[in-house]
């Protein structure tokens, strides 16, 4: 379909671009093929098959405190982004809260005096109108 790798979430590509593998380990060395016919040795068959296990296990650890690490970045961010939520939320109910007014300052009120207009804007001529004049 001739996708880009590194776009498919899937892939090994990915997951190396995204930082969500781990890329730089010698273990990986280890799983490359060799393609070289050797000649059987039961000694040499019984020492491959304890380092590939040695490795395994090496590989897990690693795997699971790169994972460790990764999460607890994770858990930095969230804690980070809650803190900034409740700081928002603190401060936006502090402004919707009015502020309490002095007893003097409700006994002093004034009127305000507004002028109105005599005529009334329905009487034709007076104003804008929105009809046509006729004559």
């Amino acid at each position: 379909m001739k996708r880009n790798p590194r776009k498919v979430k899937w892939t090994k590509a990915f997951r190396k671009a995204a930082g969500k593998e781990m890329t730089i380990d010698s273990t990986i060395d280890f799983e490359k093929r060799r393609n070289v016919p050797v000649r059987y040795d039961r000694d040499l068959v019984q020492t491959t098959i304890q380092a590939m296990k040695r490795v395994g296990e090496i590989k897990r650890k690693r795997e699971h405190a790169f994972w460790k690490n990764r999460m607890a970045a994770s858990r930095e961010k969230q804690r980070a982004h809650r803190k900034k939520a409740l700081e928002k939320a603190k401060e936006s109910s502090t402004k919707l809260v009015a502020p309490i007014e002095s007893p003097e300052s409700s006994k002093v009120r004034e009127k305000i005096k507004v002028p109105t207009r005599t005529r009334s804007a329905l009487i034709q001529g007076e104003g804008r109108s929105m009809t046509m004049d006729v004559d």
